[in-house]
């Protein structure tokens, strides 16, 4: 079965991957932005220190004037997340939320590093010992036991999921689900037990042993994944063998040209280290975006 195909494909919409799609386009490819611009750390914050742009701006102006910017040169932009990424020996393949699957040329990470918190009682005192942000680096730690996962978007409902092929029991905690109909389907006829509720303290000693939630209830459980928005960077990367920084594996690693480890594989922003601004970002999809694109147009020219 055929699946539509891009030279580029950006999942993030930060001011790394709207300037890598600029570049990118204007270079004759194919270019697939992903994500959401209110997912970005510029979306709600005000800039008064970038080139250019005298006196103070809002980042969520800035942002979707650069999404009009890139779509003006030919990129497209979608607000699916991304839950899974596979190679061949052609093509990466991405999962989106919605079920389709879309093949890519060339990738560039430009997706920021933060991972949202709760901030309730417990979270911080039982971090790494039953609180975890992330299924796919964890879920080997929790077989055979009784697991929650809270959020409301498709990280949560994919990570309660993958969780099914390794716990005991799998509750999803969300008040309201803001995913597609598609992974909804799977989620409503899964044997995750969704729970219309929040966390409101999170309750151990030593490890974690429950939950108490905002509609009093009081849930038992051995951990906690708390996957608030979309799959993040570093979960997708390390699926198909990208290299982390090796001080503090909290970034990707990228040499001058952006490039990472796997050949036609880029990255570019908060992703790969500080400082955290966006000149920096900026720069970096610029290069990403043309490197990416002569990548492709390089692999086109050999075959």
């Amino acid at each position: 079965m055929s699946i539509q195909t891009y030279d580029v494909v950006i999942i993030g919409t930060g001011p790394a991957g709207i300037q890598a799609a600029i570049h990118a386009s204007r270079r004759k490819t194919s270019v697939l932005m992903l994500g959401r611009i209110e997912n970005s750390a510029l979306h709600g914050a005000h800039i008064e220190n970038y080139a250019f742009v005298p006196g103070v701006s809002s980042g969520g102006d800035l942002l979707r004037l650069g999404v009009e910017q890139a779509q003006q040169f030919g990129a497209e932009i979608s607000s699916e997340d991304v839950l899974s990424i596979t190679q061949s020996e052609e093509l990466f393949q991405l999962a989106l939320e919605s079920g389709a699957t879309i093949g890519a040329h060339a990738l560039i990470f430009a997706m920021g590093v933060s991972k949202k918190k709760l901030n309730v009682p417990g979270e911080q005192e039982l971090s790494g010992r039953g609180v975890s942000y992330c299924v796919d680096c964890d879920a080997n730690f929790y077989r055979n036991a009784v697991v929650a996962v809270t959020g409301d978007r498709s990280a949560a409902v994919d990570g309660a999921l993958t969780l099914l092929d390794y716990a005991a029991k799998v509750y999803l905690v969300a008040e309201d689900l803001k995913v597609s109909a598609k992974l909804l389907n799977r989620l409503e006829t899964s044997k995750v037990e969704r729970i219309p509720s929040a966390v409101k303290e999170i309750i151990g000693e030593r490890n974690v042993h429950s939950l108490l939630l905002t509609n009093g209830q009081t849930l038992t459980a051995d951990g906690l994944f708390i996957e608030l928005g979309s799959k993040g960077a570093l979960e997708l990367a390390t699926q198909i063998g990208v290299q982390l920084d090796a001080e503090s594996l909290k970034h990707i690693a990228t040499d001058r040209q952006q490039a990472t480890n796997i050949s036609g594989v880029y990255a570019a922003g908060d992703i790969v280290g500080a400082p955290y601004q966006m000149a920096k970002a900026v720069g970096e999809g610029c290069v990403a975006g043309m490197e990416a694109a002569a990548y492709v147009r390089k692999r086109r020219q050999e075959g």
